[in-house]
């Protein structure tokens, strides 16, 4: 099966630069309304079989022109929606975000580590986990999760065979940007694209060739 994963559209903390990680969230901008009613059209060649959105308000409102367009309805789970900051949330400065992604960015080496006053690496993966456990159950051919920046980046560090907690440093997701994944027979996941550009099985292209700078992925 495929899993097609998406970063929400644009929200103000996100034009604001701050850490926003609690439930419910804030909506999308204007900018962020369009990018949601663009996967309309990005995606009509897929034929998707069923839609996750995580509990906060930004995916769910990213999901939703999706959802009207194929008669789907929205699946949503607590166990994709974004890692919590702890102590940083509401931060803004580029040492807090810095500090906060080195700390879960670490997770596929030890998972065991937690954000201070947030989540372990092993909660926080586990949760994804069954979230993912579920939508393959389902038997559909492709299924699309509307998720979080980190939330992605750390799923695919921890569990996809091209895809390193290096890349996921080093790689960003923009708003509605779309990671496809590839599940094989005996249960490995492999990133074949990521934002449009096709990944090769050895996970060093693109990642060796673009040299991207570090983006809050709330």
């Amino acid at each position: 099966m495929r899993l097609i994963l998406i970063r929400h559209g644009q929200t103000p903390t996100n034009v604001a630069y701050t850490m926003h990680t609690t439930l419910p969230g804030p909506e999308l901008t204007h900018l962020g309304q369009q990018q949601a009613s663009a996967l309309v059209s990005a995606l009509a060649d897929e034929k998707i079989d069923a839609l996750f959105a995580s509990t906060h308000q930004r995916t769910q409102l990213t999901a939703a022109p999706l959802a009207e367009d194929r008669g789907l309805q929205v699946l949503i789970r607590d166990g994709i929606r974004e890692v919590s900051a702890g102590h940083w949330e509401g931060a803004g400065d580029h040492a807090s975000h810095n500090a906060f992604l080195d700390l879960v960015f670490g997770w596929p080496t030890d998972p065991t580590t937690r954000v201070p006053g947030g989540e372990s690496g092993l909660e926080v993966l586990q949760r994804i986990d069954g979230v993912v456990h579920e939508a393959v159950q389902s038997g559909g051919e492709t299924v699309v999760m509307v998720s979080h920046g980190v939330a992605i980046r750390v799923w695919l560090a921890a569990r996809a065979a091209n895809f390193s907690a290096r890349d996921a440093k080093r790689r960003t997701l923009d708003n509605t940007g779309a990671v496809i994944v590839d599940r094989s027979a005996e249960g490995t996941w492999q990133v074949l694209s990521w934002a449009g550009q096709s990944v090769g099985p050895s996970g060093n292209e693109p990642w060796d060739s673009v040299t991207a700078g570090e983006n809050l992925g709330s």
